[in-house]
């Protein structure tokens, strides 16, 4: 792994702060209009604007993370030896690290 790893780690987990975001749109976008479509969750009663607003507005957010993400794991991305596969599957599970935290606390209290 290099001394790569503990970069990796922290890069991707700080990434995951303000990811928190764009987690959360996917999340209730996917809550609201497919799962609930196919009766797999509730639908937010409130939430009767229709799909643009959340394509006009989630996907410039998504966009700009995604962005910003890839081109800062880019780099470390060259600097490790890892394989590509296991670089980008912990890339991702550090970066959802924030949320899932964020997540249990809220389980918890």
């Amino acid at each position: 792994m290099g001394r790569s790893w503990p970069v990796l780690f922290a890069v991707n987990v700080v990434l995951g702060i303000p990811g928190i975001v764009p987690i959360w749109l996917v999340y209730y976008f996917a809550a609201n209009w497919p799962l609930a479509g196919l009766g797999l969750a509730g639908r937010n009663p409130t939430e009767n604007d229709g799909v643009l607003p959340w394509l006009l507005l989630g996907g410039p957010v998504l966009t700009l993370f995604f962005l910003m993400w890839w081109l800062a794991n880019l780099p470390l991305r060259r600097r490790t030896l890892l394989a590509p596969g296991t670089y980008w599957l912990l890339s991702v599970a550090a970066t959802t690290l924030p949320t899932l935290a964020l997540i249990t606390l809220g389980i918890i209290l």
